[in-house]
């Protein structure tokens, strides 16, 4: 059972940045693709970035191509997001996701463990 725990959220500007971060334990974290997902108030989760588990592929969302950016650091069992040049449309709840998969997924069904999210606001 893998645990995931996320921080970093918080107000920010529009133009801003932030980092999130999403620490994982209870499991070997260096097997599991690590995804990052959103949910804005009355929409669908969507998929916002994707990592192997070994760093060499990522995939991300046409809306967030260019100003985010995925990365791990598997001896510290941690998963980052660099949002950069952040938009009032990139405010949601943001959740880091864990799955068995060894490709890339951009569906949430892929993913087998979540963590609760924590929240973005973007400020116009």
């Amino acid at each position: 059972q893998v645990q995931l725990v996320e921080s970093g959220g918080g107000l920010v500007q529009a133009g801003g940045s932030l980092r999130l971060s999403c620490a994982a334990s209870g499991g070997t974290f260096s097997m599991y693709t690590m995804g990052w997902f959103r949910q804005a108030p009355g929409k669908e989760r969507e998929f916002v970035a994707g990592i192997s588990w070994n760093g060499a592929s990522t995939y991300y969302a046409d809306s967030v191509k260019g100003r985010f950016t995925i990365s791990r650091d598997n001896a510290k069992n941690t998963v980052y997001l660099q949002m950069n040049s952040l938009k009032p449309e990139d405010t949601a709840v943001y959740c880091c996701a864990a799955g068995r998969a060894v490709q890339v997924l951009t569906t949430a069904s892929a993913y087998n463990y979540w963590g609760q999210g924590t929240q973005v606001t973007v400020s116009s």
